[in-house]
């Protein structure tokens, strides 16, 4: 049986401002807030975000819309992300089949319309959603990255259309003004940030390097992670934070400063450059396989740095994702859809929110998509326990009160569209440069 560690402390942070941007000039190896642009000494005014705030909220129309549901997609296909697209596709796909086959949306079935989110160095989304809108779509399912999402939520929540993704973790989206039409699946980095100090703390780390790319993610979990470590009793100037610009051609600055400050942990908050990152650790003998204790993160724990790195460089890396134990049936049944499926992160993630949109339609008695926003919250939280589209569709056309828990189990989505308990694998790299899953850890409420 899985290990499930739980954590019922609450957030560090709670409602402080919580760092997103920042860069100042490095400072020496004795510094617990190194700030660093890889290749160049460029700096940036440090931008920061509140968590306290009362969340806007949709309200319904005064005339339900019955047609057909249209979920619209907005997934890595290409990118750095690209790793994540497979699973979330996947659990998109299996959602649609297990709500169409138990009637639909009333009564009518559900259309997917398909769409690539690439990633930031493209205009990939904004074209995706531009089609997607036009198409019809009620829902759109996506992005995977917090700063795709950032870049076209302000077009969607115009649009009336429910954004949704299954993977955003940023602090950056609680007090977004998105008329109330922006959730997630995904638990904050908040709470990630207690499941990754979790892991360093208890590994007996007393001297810690942060790694961060420079994006509201990396920026947000970093700062995070920094808090919990010291609310764990690690002082502050024993914590080096390290943010680069992950579009950097070498990242050999950062691990030099890093083999300087002499850690006893390195923790890596990155997406694809990790690679080069932890390659480079490597040839200054640093890396996981040298004995150095690194840790990863939702952005680069798959399969996909196993093979972007020689093996077994990675051997004894751990790291944190959001993962729910959801079983070897579920994975089967992703499996059905796409043979060639090796990782499964974020695929309960994206089933759910399929799911959740639907129930919430159906509560609405209308797919018009400020309707459904209006309703999203509800469907998970207080009423009658149901775990199946198919088992709460009755509830929901009866007009019971109902509270749908997943594939990834308990939601109960707090005012800001978003779970408050947060479930994280701990995953760990073999020789083989392949991941396995040594237990869960549950932290939040």
């Amino acid at each position: 049986m899985a290990k499930r560690t739980y954590v019922r402390t609450a957030a560090v942070l709670g409602a402080a401002s919580l760092a997103l941007f920042g860069c100042s000039s490095n400072d020496d190896s004795s510094s617990s807030d190194s700030i660093s642009a890889a290749g160049g000494g460029s700096s940036a005014a440090e931008e920061t975000v509140s968590t306290d705030c009362t969340p806007e909220v949709a309200t319904a129309g005064a005339t339900p819309v019955t047609t057909p549901l249209v979920v619209g997609t907005l997934l890595p296909e290409t990118g750095t992300l690209a790793f994540l697209g497979p699973p979330e596709v996947a659990g998109v796909q299996l959602a649609i089949n297990d709500v169409n086959e138990a009637g639909g949306v009333l009564a009518q079935p559900v259309q997917l319309i398909p769409g690539d989110s690439g990633d930031t160095t493209t205009d990939t989304a904004t074209t995706t959603v531009d089609r997607l809108l036009a198409g019809g779509s009620d829902v759109i399912i996506g992005a995977a990255s917090s700063s795709v999402s950032l870049k076209v939520i302000d077009k969607i929540a115009s649009a009336g259309v429910v954004q949704f993704s299954p993977a955003n973790t940023s602090d950056q989206f609680v007090c977004y003004p998105d008329k109330g039409q922006y959730f997630r699946t995904a638990p904050t980095d908040v709470l990630q940030a207690q499941a990754l100090s979790k892991l360093i703390a208890e590994d007996g780390a007393q001297r810690v390097s942060i790694l961060a790319l420079n994006d509201p993610y990396g920026t947000g979990l970093a700062s995070n992670t920094v808090d919990n470590l010291e609310a764990a009793g690690i002082p502050s100037d024993q914590i080096q934070k390290i943010i680069y610009d992950p579009n950097a051609q070498s990242f050999n600055a950062e691990v030099d400063d890093v083999k300087t400050f002499a850690p006893d942990a390195v923790a890596i908050i990155g997406f694809e450059e990790s690679a080069k990152i932890i390659t480079r650790m490597h040839e200054v003998g640093i890396g996981p396989s040298d004995g150095m204790a690194v840790f990863g993160v939702d952005g680069n724990m798959g399969n996909a740095l196993g093979e972007s790195v020689a093996k077994p460089l990675l051997e004894t890396m751990r790291g944190t994702t959001p993962l729910t134990d959801v079983g070897s049936a579920f994975q089967d049944r992703l499996k059905a859809i796409n043979p060639a499926l090796v990782d499964f992160n974020y695929a309960g993630e994206s089933y759910d929110a399929v799911v959740i949109s639907a129930l919430a339609a159906e509560a609405a008695k209308s797919t018009a998509g400020t309707d459904i926003a209006a309703n999203i919250n509800a469907v998970t939280k207080g009423g009658e326990k149901c775990t199946t589209f198919a088992e709460c569709l009755p509830l929901a056309k009866a007009g019971t009160d109902l509270d749908y828990d997943g594939i990834t189990g308990a939601l109960n989505f707090t005012d800001g569209g978003e779970p408050a308990t947060g479930s994280y694998g701990n995953l760990v790299f073999g020789p083989d440069n392949t991941l396995t899953t040594d237990g869960f850890i549950v932290v939040g409420e």
